[in-house]
């Protein structure tokens, strides 16, 4: 590998298309300005790094980031790239990570409005997360012990696992498919419409009309908590441990609750069972 270090770089396209870089407390910023330092580079290790101009890691195959700064201005960071390990790593520009694979994410700082959409392989551990439309059309996630807050996330994604994390987030999971989320809470208005095959178990979920017309969704030992008008239209089966606000017009299955303080069945097609216990 041919090493950098202790170097400053701000043309554009400075490292291009090279094989084997270890890249050591460096800087990419100046006054060229210049975007897309790595392009089409391979096997690349940046290490204490500095990143604060645009698109650096596009077309590469092989990247580790670690104890790194990408900037707000280091915008669009991971675009087309495959085997990517970012770990101990504040990553604060917008439209990080898109059409990757093969992607870890540990011990990260991420404020990235519009970060993850069309990723394939995402494992993420002992992160936090502020973004809109995270990780939209996505597939095969898997994440643990992570925080998560902004609207409109995890829409259109696919078989995916999330365990003890914490979601403080709008309109999540729309559309989702083929989900399990355990041991974790997921606060926000507008749970999870659409979904199918979603799964939660032994999570406390909060906020207002959550989970509507849902196909085959299961709620496992789960708490909800200022749950208002749920399960409208949904095909449900739930064992919830905790007083439910309302409950509207489902559509099929067995909803079992220790109380509810309003049901609301005004659809001829709400065939629903509701069992309080």
């Amino acid at each position: 590998m041919k090493t950098y270090k202790n170097e400053q770089h701000d043309e554009e396209r400075a490292l291009y298309g090279l094989d084997g870089l270890e890249i050591i407390n460096c800087k990419f910023d100046g006054p060229a300005d210049g975007e897309s330092a790595m392009k089409e580079a391979k096997n690349i290790e940046a290490k204490d790094c500095y990143f604060n101009l645009r698109y650096p890691f596009w077309h590469n195959d092989n990247v580790l980031v670690e104890d790194c700064e990408l900037t707000e201005l280091c915008r669009a960071a991971f675009w087309y790239s495959n085997n990517i390990k970012i770990q101990n790593t504040k990553m604060h520009g917008i439209k990080a990570v898109r059409e990757c694979s093969n992607i870890e994410i540990n011990n990260c700082d991420v404020k990235s409005p519009e970060f993850g959409w069309d990723n394939e392989n995402i494992t993420a551990k002992d992160s936090s997360f502020d973004a809109e439309y995270f990780m939209m059309r996505s597939k095969n996630l898997e994440f643990d012990k992570v925080s998560m807050t902004g609207k409109y996330s995890f829409q259109y994604i696919e078989d995916s696992t999330f365990t003890n994390c914490n979601f403080d987030t709008k309109d999540a999971f729309w559309h989702a498919k083929n989900i399990l989320v355990k041991d974790c809470y997921v606060k926000g208005e507008y749970l999870a419409w659409y979904c199918e095959n979603v799964t939660f178990e032994n999570c406390t979920i909060e906020g207002t009309q959550p989970l509507c017309y849902c196909k085959n969704l299961k709620l496992i030992n789960c708490k909800m908590i200022n749950t208002d008008l749920s399960f409208e239209k949904s095909d449900v089966n739930a064992e919830i441990t905790t007083e439910v606000d309302s409950i509207k017009n489902p559509k099929s299955g067995i909803i079992k609750v220790p109380s509810v303080k309003e049901i609301i069945i005004d659809d001829p097609e709400a065939k629903g069972e509701i069992i309080v216990e």
